[in-house]
């Protein structure tokens, strides 16, 4: 049985970046299994006082102190975290940010909320108007803005496309659409017209035949949309126009989403922004 612990992420604002470099670093003990409490909004002195009454009762019952990754900005807080919390607390944001002002011999503002805020609203509302571009042109919704669009995901039902276009969205702030090839483009041995004139900004998504059934299987069970034989017809074809047509892909069978988007940022060399 895996060693179980409990780990706090704490956070003045949403806890997205404690959660997100915690989370990497706890991937890297695979033989424990954790119990994953964030804790965000840590704005005042009875908030403050709440959580380490939380931390400290935990500990207790569970007879182990607990981790604590803290992205507190705070002074005063934070070092109260750090001074009366029965646990090991990982204060993210101390560690880095007083290298930094000896490097930069400047003070920083020690401002909350400057990563995963409003504190750039040109760039929020970028990511805002990328999103929506992505929902309004999934799946071929829509085809008459494509030319806005600085990626266009195309591959077969169910690879993937959705997903990654969304995720380009909201952490890159990329306008992707995504457009699926169907058996109809298969028979017309050419792409669809109103992709055609995009090939420059068209990304191909392609997956295991095997793995497209079992998620075909999930939405459809029983169908020939989700037959083995179906899906390697649509699989093989689809890779086949993406060759013939020099229209790079990737195999997203065994990659996360995260991976694919990297992939795809990289390789088409698409612009994105940081937020």
């Amino acid at each position: 049985m895996p060693t179980r612990r409990t780990v706090f992420f704490i956070s003045d604002r949403t806890g997205i970046t404690a959660e997100m470099l915690g989370n990497s670093l706890l991937t890297q003990f695979e033989d424990f299994q954790f119990r994953r409490i964030t804790v965000p909004f840590i704005d005042s002195p009875e908030k403050v006082e709440d959580v380490i009454r939380q931390v400290n009762e935990t500990g207790v019952a569970e007879g182990r102190r607990p981790i604590v990754f803290s992205s507190v900005v705070d002074e005063i807080a934070s070092e109260t975290i750090r001074a009366r919390a029965e646990a090991l607390t990982l204060d993210l944001f101390q560690i880095f940010i007083a290298p930094l002002e000896a490097e930069l011999a400047a003070k920083s503002s020690h401002a909350a909320g400057r990563t995963h805020g409003i504190a750039n609203s040109h760039e929020y509302y970028t990511r805002m108007e990328a999103i929506n571009f992505a929902q309004s042109h999934d799946d071929g919704a829509a085809t008459r803005e494509l030319a806005k669009a600085q990626v266009i995901l195309v591959g077969v039902s169910r690879c993937g496309k959705t997903p990654t276009s969304l995720y380009l969205a909201l952490q890159f702030g990329v306008r992707a659409a995504n457009f699926p090839l169907t058996p109809d483009d298969f028979a017309d041995h050419k792409l669809p017209g109103s992709i055609d004139g995009h090939r420059p900004r068209l990304f191909g998504l392609t997956i295991l035949p095997e793995r497209l059934r079992e998620i075909r299987e999930e939405r459809r069970p029983g169908s020939r949309y989700a037959s083995i034989e179906n899906c390697r017809y649509e699989v093989r074809e689809a890779e086949a126009m993406m060759q013939r047509e020099g229209i790079p892909m990737i195999d997203t069978t065994s990659k996360s989403i995260e991976e694919i988007a990297t992939t795809i940022l990289h390789r088409a060399k698409v612009e994105r922004h940081v937020y």
